[in-house]
């Protein structure tokens, strides 16, 4: 392949420099850089990839995209669990200048035929299924077409743009080409169709596009670039302070933001490495720390807790682990708290933003004091302005005052793909994007977050922030996880409702709970009916769904009333 050019260097060193490299570009400078540093671990099957034999991965793939018509701006679509070659499709469509849309693992088949419609996508990579779906049958179903047509000749009439589909594994499907196949028809390119290829490429293009979760409304696809996505990811490792010798263990799923973005990004800027999980599974995440001697660890609130209080989780050594990201959802206190003293992660940090912000807006040092860690999400990143706007009026509050956070700056997206109309509902003609989240930012530049604007529990025309509550009680040693939300009521309006997972072999009654709160806080913030459950319905990358939550106390609270009646 060509070499990237004299002037190519790393991101930048300084906090406030930003690269203009692609996503291409900085891989080929770690693969000439530290060609023999592993870049991609998998210790449950002992597989690793150094920087520079993923590079020869990645243009192999790269050169039987372009062998097949694959061009600039065309959409290559990849579902799949955190396979392997998930990244080396991801790299391969950065170098050919083809836009990757990360499709969610949970999709069925009604979902996956919007994306394929909405996004115009060209190309799809699949691997088998999922839990419950199967890919393969569900695409089969979709494009009857398959059975008919030749790799390479499908003419779909439900997806007119849609003409190739790659399993990604050595399996052979009807009408489906496998990665060995078009790695195979790269090997006998030449290397001045990728070389030509890249030199189209500027950082500004846009590189990924992710479909927002879609817990309400159609999902929207979130056109991101180059620019977006190094830059960030720099800003992401460099609060942790990344280098080198670092070793992320990387369990959160690639097609989102927190995978793609901080993780992947975060060490493709610092030339450090990934030690990749295929699916979350407690027990693998804590054997591939033990193994690999991990220093980073990223999860949602879930997933740490899932960790922490595994029967198994003393046999594991946790002490390599220095720093790493709690985020997707609002980080309780005590779960980092435990996570600090028992995961022995003493740099945690918290990274707030959102999908459309790249993603992040703000993070924690590493090195603030923990108070500031488990209280807040950090100040902005450098090139990021953030702001607590005035719901109302949109002019900026003052220090401690509560508005929603908003940002502008390079980390904004391009848009929202075909949407017009909703890219700017949330970015207005100032240039901020809207959140959607309420938070304040005290003297210091340090932002917290205290709640979501339709998340808020309006009772009797009193605001309550569910984040309270659940702080609150998760105090309490008995409570694993606690999640409040908004019941109807006709009275009120709205009353909290709680819904609580307790640790193992622990007991509480509803009135303990509300006890604890009619300690601490008012009267009216008291959660009228506690609800003891054993999971909460997630999305597909470990977020809470509060609005199934939601949805489920219009019944229970119904049910419970008809017993007290």
């Amino acid at each position: 392949m060509t070499a990237p050019s004299a002037s190519a260097a790393p991101i930048a060193a300084g906090p406030d420099g930003f690269t203009d490299l692609t996503l291409g570009r900085q891989l080929e400078f770690w693969a000439r850089e530290t060609p023999d540093h592993d870049f991609l671990v998998y210790p449950d099957r002992g597989l690793r990839w150094t920087y520079k034999q993923f590079d020869e991965r990645v243009n192999r793939l790269a050169k039987g995209l372009l062998a097949i018509g694959i061009r600039k701006g065309d959409h290559v679509g990849i579902w799949a669990k955190n396979v392997p070659d998930w990244l080396t499709f991801q790299f391969a469509c950065a170098k050919t200048g083809a836009v990757l849309v990360t499709v969610n693992t949970a999709y069925k088949g009604e979902e996956l035929d919007y994306v394929l419609q909405q996004s115009d996508m060209k190309m799809l990579g699949l691997i088998d299924g999922f839990r419950d779906v199967d890919y393969v049958a569900v695409v089969n179903q979709l494009v009857p077409e398959l059975k008919d047509h030749p790799r390479g000749h499908l003419r779909s009439k439900a997806y007119p743009h849609l003409k190739f589909l790659c399993y990604v594994g050595q399996e052979k499907h009807r009408g489906m080409y496998t990665t060995a196949e078009l790695m195979l028809l790269g090997d006998h390119q030449p290397d001045a169709i990728l070389a030509d290829a890249q030199a189209a490429l500027g950082c500004h293009d846009v590189v990924n596009m992710q479909y927002t979760s879609g817990t309400t409304g159609f999902p929207k696809g979130v056109m991101l670039t180059h620019h977006n996505l190094l830059n960030n990811g720099w800003s992401i490792g460099h609060r942790q302070r990344f280098a080198a010798a670092d070793k992320l263990c990387l369990q959160v799923p690639l097609f989102h933001c927190f995978g793609v973005t901080l993780g992947v990004m975060a060490i493709l800027s610092h030339g450090a490495t990934l030690v990749a999980v295929e699916v979350f599974d407690p027990l693998l995440g804590l054997a591939a720390i033990h193994r690999e001697k991990c220093t980073v660890l990223y999860g949602v609130p879930t997933m740490f807790i899932a960790m922490y209080t595994h029967p198994m989780f003393a046999m594991f050594d946790m002490t390599s682990l220095r720093t790493g990201i709690m985020a997707g959802t609002v980080c309780p206190i005590e779960v980092m708290k435990r996570v600090v003293a028992d995961m022995h992660v003493t740099e945690i940090t918290s990274v707030y933003g959102l999908t459309e912000a790249s993603p992040g807006m703000t993070q924690t040092y590493g090195t603030d004091p923990v108070e500031l860690r488990v209280a807040t999400v950090g100040p902005a990143f450098p090139g990021v302005e953030v702001a607590v706007l005035d719901p109302a009026t949109n002019r900026p509050l003052p220090p401690n005052a509560e508005g929603e956070v908003c940002c502008r700056g390079y980390n904004v997206m391009k848009g929202y793909y075909k949407m017009p109309e909703q890219t700017a509902a949330v970015i207005d003609k100032d240039g901020w994007l809207h959140s959607g989240d309420l938070g304040t930012c005290d003297e210091q530049g340090y932002y917290r977050i205290t709640g979501r604007i339709k998340d808020i529990i309006i009772r009797g025309g009193e605001n309550i922030s569910p984040k309270e509550i659940e702080d609150l009680l998760l105090t309490l040693p008995e409570i694993m996880n606690v999640q409040v939300v908004g019941a109807p009521d006709e009275k009120y309006g709205e009353l909290p409702v709680a819904f609580v997972i307790l640790n193992r072999g622990q007991t509480l009654t509803e009135e303990d709970v509300r006890d604890h709160v009619k300690k601490h806080l008012a009267a009216y913030k008291v959660p009228k009916y506690v609800f003891f459950v054993a999971e909460y319905p997630l999305t597909a990358s470990g977020k809470i769904q509060k609005y199934k939550l939601r949805e489920q106390s219009r019944d229970l609270v119904a049910a419970r009333r008809a017993e007290e009646s």
